[in-house]
């Protein structure tokens, strides 16, 4: 069985919920560890304010998967070449975190931590209503008194981590350089359309739905990156084939820091976004906007499922956990049943 065949089947699901209308399209693709790639497609694009159909060369709203393909790949590369430690402070790069306080615990922060997400900091926080001015938000980010609780998933994590980026590279985010396929900046009219956001008060198409990334000039280290499906697949088979990450990084993402979650990715656990079939050496994420990628390196596999499930609008249920699952589970069991050489 082709790995075209393979994805052709396991695409069921996802073309269900289009059928269905309970996301506008979606996008699967896999790529193997001998470099075998297959993409599948359908739905639109956009919906509103018109209808334009997808297609393999769409640009989605990465959303949470800057997180692993932007920052967490940046951190390491940065870590690779001597400019920073993993257990270093955040304080070796940003001084100023917290400078009113020497004994704040946002000092005490090592990159691990914020990487695996094991810090004190809360899971969000609605910046952009504190004011649209990227520099004063920054401000307040490093200097703000951080409500303490216990470790959860946190955007402040990665935000704090693409203020690092930014003062090692002497280059904003929005500028830093980025394999093909990639971008901060997309053409909005090769993009995925988002949500009709209230706040904005538009249709939301090219430029970053995170409204906190946004208020931020665009790009941040939670969120911002747009891309292709075969650029996200690029990604995922340099991790695969080893040349994406060294040695020592590669450990690092599959290694586990706390029950569920390596440096940056989750690890594979019962009832997780990418199916219950997947092996114990499979890392995954997923972003808000509808998007994920997982990572199976026992069987040397790769697949991501891009949609844009929030357009027109969030505040609707589409079943995106159930249809990630469904895939997940769908292309390891495709794959397994093919004849292995």
């Amino acid at each position: 069985m082709s790995l075209t065949t393979i994805i052709e089947q396991a695409f069921g699901p996802a073309a269900t919920s289009v059928q269905d209308n309970l996301i506008p399209c979606a996008v699967l693709g896999a790529v193997t560890a001998r470099g075998e790639r297959a993409v599948r497609w359908a739905g639109c694009a956009q919906i509103e304010p018109k209808r334009e159909e997808a297609s393999r060369e769409t640009w989605f709203d990465l959303a949470s998967l800057t997180k692993v393909i932007f920052t967490t790949t940046r951190v390491l590369k940065l870590v690779e070449a001597g400019r920073i430690g993993l257990d270093d402070t955040l304080t070796t790069v940003i001084p100023d975190l917290r400078q009113y306080d020497m004994n704040a615990a946002e000092r005490r922060l090592t990159f691990r931590q914020c990487l695996a997400h094991q810090t004190h900091l809360p899971a969000v926080e609605p910046l952009y209503t504190y004011g649209q001015d990227p520099e004063t938000l920054r401000a307040f980010i490093l200097q703000r008194v951080w409500q303490s609780g216990p470790a959860v998933y946190s955007d402040i994590n990665y935000m704090l981590l693409g203020i690092a980026i930014e003062r090692i590279t002497g280059k904003p985010l929005i500028d830093q350089p980025l394999p093909p396929g990639f971008s901060f900046q997309p053409d909005p009219n090769r993009c995925a359309a988002t949500e009709r956001c209230t706040w904005r008060g538009r249709v939301i198409r090219g430029e970053v739905h995170d409204e906190n990334a946004f208020a931020l000039g665009g790009a941040a280290g939670h969120a911002g990156l747009f891309g292709t499906i075969d650029a996200v697949l690029d990604y995922a088979f340099s991790l695969l084939d080893g040349s994406g990450l060294s040695g020592e990084s590669l450990k690092a993402i599959k290694t586990r820091e706390s029950d569920k979650r390596t440096v940056g990715w989750e690890g594979s656990y019962p009832g997780w976004h990418g199916g219950d079939a997947c092996s114990s050496v499979t890392i995954g994420h997923t972003g808000f906007t509808g998007t994920g990628l997982w990572i199976d390196f026992d069987r040397g596999i790769a697949w991501s499922l891009l949609t844009n499930r929030v357009h027109p609008s969030r505040h609707r249920d589409t079943g995106i956990m159930a249809l990630r699952r469904a895939t997940g589970e769908q292309v390891t069991a495709f794959f397994d049943a093919r004849p292995q050489s």
